[in-house]
């Protein structure tokens, strides 16, 4: 499979993200920042209209359901509100895009659309602040790992 097509896809995952698929296009791949960058950003946001579309259809459902996938569901959600909710609520737009800008675990897209879901964030100030942040990620993640090749090619 090339290398292209791995890092889009990887992109898509819900773990890694770009955050996989950056390291992967780059070192693994050895393809240009100007080939991963646009790849990785389009393949972490191909799945976010899906998922914020079934997550409005069926959340609660699965929230409620005594599985782990309800179980999973839950602890996501509790963590989210403990962690982000008042921020998000109060600033919306900004705090959605900057929980997903952050390179970090539990982050990133498919973290923002689960907030924008649960906390009640409109979708059209969330879809938005879902693209941007990953966006800005996909920099970082650029900036960073070109860095550290850079930095292990001296020592």
């Amino acid at each position: 499979m090339p290398g292209e097509l791995v890092t889009f896809l990887t992109a898509m995952a819900p773990i890694g993200e770009l955050r996989a698929a950056v390291p992967l296009g780059l070192v693994q791949y050895g393809l240009s920042w100007r080939v991963v960058l646009p790849l990785a950003v389009l393949g972490n946001l191909a799945p976010v209209p899906f998922v914020l579309l079934a997550l409005h259809g069926a959340g609660e459902r699965v929230e409620r359901m005594d599985n782990a996938a309800g179980a999973l569901l839950r602890w996501r959600t509790r963590r989210l509100e403990e962690r982000w909710g008042e921020f998000v609520r109060r600033y919306e737009f900004w705090a959605v895009m900057l929980m997903v800008a952050i390179p970090l675990p539990f982050t990133g897209a498919w973290t923002g659309c689960l907030a924008v879901w649960s906390l009640r964030v409109p979708l059209r100030k969330g879809l938005p602040a879902i693209a941007l942040g990953v966006a800005i990620a996909g920099i970082i993640v650029i900036i960073l790992v070109e860095a550290g090749v850079e930095a292990f090619r001296h020592v």
